[in-house]
């Protein structure tokens, strides 16, 4: 089993470099490509898009930043060597997040989807600005281990970029200000609302009785942390996991310095939750079904889940629902063409 799961793993890894769609995102990317558009049933973001306005030569250039190893001091990590695409940018293929020098960190690597409407970032919470986001993982020790100092040199050095960020911004001017704009214009754009329960909510697909049953037990049992339409409350919750000892993560406590707050951590998206496993905050179940065997066991919830065998198996098959392949899928968000 550990063999067939590793080459599943080497498989989608190998699709997430690929292009679905024959479209050359370099010479045809459109307007209409990089239009923000709220889905029906979203709340307003927390982001603000008019201090930052999307356009077709700044996204690219976001992209190429966020694939280019150029962000780390030595040219081997990326966004997306932990942010994999095939996985709604999560990280599928280790429990924990892996840096330079293939050091480990401490967490499980989040998913990045609908981030504008999200109002703070990583586990914790510890970053409150999308902007100011790439400067965490740029700057780890652990994870890129740069300057951004040395970034913008290496950005400035570089006659592709010299060229890209003119044509996004209309000088040469090179500055961290302008870098973090443009890869908040590509990851802010990576929205995914087209999934089998968003096209359900339309009107434009049907659910089996099992999936309705999920549905059901989901609003009765789930959705009280993970709100609809984005599955997320943007809270941080004690989830009754056994605490790691080797970790001991104090997670929100170690931001606010409040005991309270030991251990807790924010409360994830469900969306595409089919392809963002490893589950939890370090990584330790790889399962759905042992998510909701924790939740249905464990004291530390107000209810208890109180769910028999075949109510798990419909809860289940609501959640894959939840899998957005449009998004998944989708060529503009794939690696750029050289």
């Amino acid at each position: 089993m550990n063999k067939i799961y590793g080459y599943f793993t080497v498989f989608i890894i190998i699709l997430s470099f690929l292009n679905f769609n024959t479209k050359d995102n370099e010479l045809k990317l459109t307007r209409k490509d990089v239009q923000l558009v709220i889905p029906k049933g979203f709340p307003p973001p927390h982001y603000d898009f008019k201090k930052n306005p999307i356009a077709i030569e700044g996204f690219l250039l976001g992209r190429k930043l966020f694939y280019d190893g150029i962000l780390s001091r030595d040219s081997s990590v990326s966004c997306h060597t932990c942010h994999q695409r095939i996985a709604a940018f999560a990280h599928i293929d280790h429990t924990l997040s892996h840096g330079i020098d293939a050091q480990i960190g401490a967490r499980n690597v989040p998913a990045l989807q609908n981030l504008i409407w999200r109002d703070a970032f990583m586990w914790d919470g510890g970053i409150n600005h999308l902007e100011i986001q790439a400067i965490n993982p740029i700057t780890s020790k652990i994870e890129m281990d740069e300057s951004l100092e040395n970034v913008l040199m290496k950005l400035r050095r570089n006659r592709e970029y010299r060229k890209m960020f003119k044509s996004a911004f209309k000088d040469t001017l090179i500055n961290s200000e302008r870098m973090l704009k443009a890869l908040t214009q590509f990851t802010g754009l990576m929205i995914s609302n087209n999934s089998r329960y968003d096209m359900f909510m339309r009107g434009e697909d049907s659910f089996t009785s099992q999936e309705k049953n999920g549905l059901k037990l989901f609003r009765q049992k789930c959705a009280s942390c993970h709100k609809e339409p984005l599955f997320t409350d943007n809270s941080y919750r004690h989830n009754g996991l056994f605490i790691d000892s080797n970790l001991n993560d104090l997670g929100r406590g170690k931001i606010t310095g409040q005991k309270e707050d030991n251990y807790k951590f924010k409360v994830p998206s469900l969306r595409n939750v089919e392809m963002t496993y490893p589950y939890m905050h370090d990584g330790r179940f790889r399962k759905l079904r042992d998510v909701v065997n924790h939740y249905a066991q464990t004291t530390a919830l107000d209810r208890p889940l109180e769910l028999s065998a075949n109510e798990k198996t419909d809860l289940v098959a609501f959640l894959l629902t939840l899998t957005d392949r449009a998004f998944l899928f989708n060529p503009d968000f794939s690696f750029p063409k050289e």
